[in-house]
């Protein structure tokens, strides 16, 4: 890999406290080249296999949960069989498409919460996720 993008990967990797080893700057580079998206281990795995960059299914997991801890990413839990990985850790909401397992990206401003709940005494609400399913109409 050569060109400025491996290098802005190794700045924000090492500026979020992560060493910038080779296979966290390939699947970096692989995450954060399309722009802002919403991707499965397994699929991350198979953009990885595909691009030639060696690297084990219990690597790209490792990783992912790695970038997430350090606040590169986050986690986004849709269906309880799958775990997408939001490379926009901003504040904004999903719409997930039902039968497709697609998730696209609300925008906050969109979208008003009202009437939270007070959190219990010590507590404090750190993120609100809006997940509102879709699916194809019927008839």
């Amino acid at each position: 890999m050569t060109g400025a993008l491996p290098i802005a990967i190794e700045v924000r990797l090492r500026g979020a406290g992560l060493r910038p080893t080779r296979q966290r700057v390939a699947l970096g580079d692989l995450l954060f080249a399309k722009g802002d998206r919403h991707l499965t281990v397994e699929e991350l795995h198979e953009e990885a296999v595909a691009a030639g960059v060696p690297v084990s299914l219990a690597t790209v997991y490792n990783t992912l949960h790695q970038f997430t801890e350090a606040g590169l990413i986050r986690v986004l839990a849709v269906e309880s069989a799958k775990t997408y990985f939001d490379t926009n850790v901003s504040d904004h909401h999903h719409f997930f498409v039902e039968g497709e397992n697609e998730v696209l990206d609300i925008p906050v401003s969109i979208l008003t919460i009202a009437n939270l709940p007070e959190p219990p005494e010590g507590m404090e609400i750190a993120h609100v996720d809006v997940v509102i399913r879709l699916r194809a109409k019927r008839g």
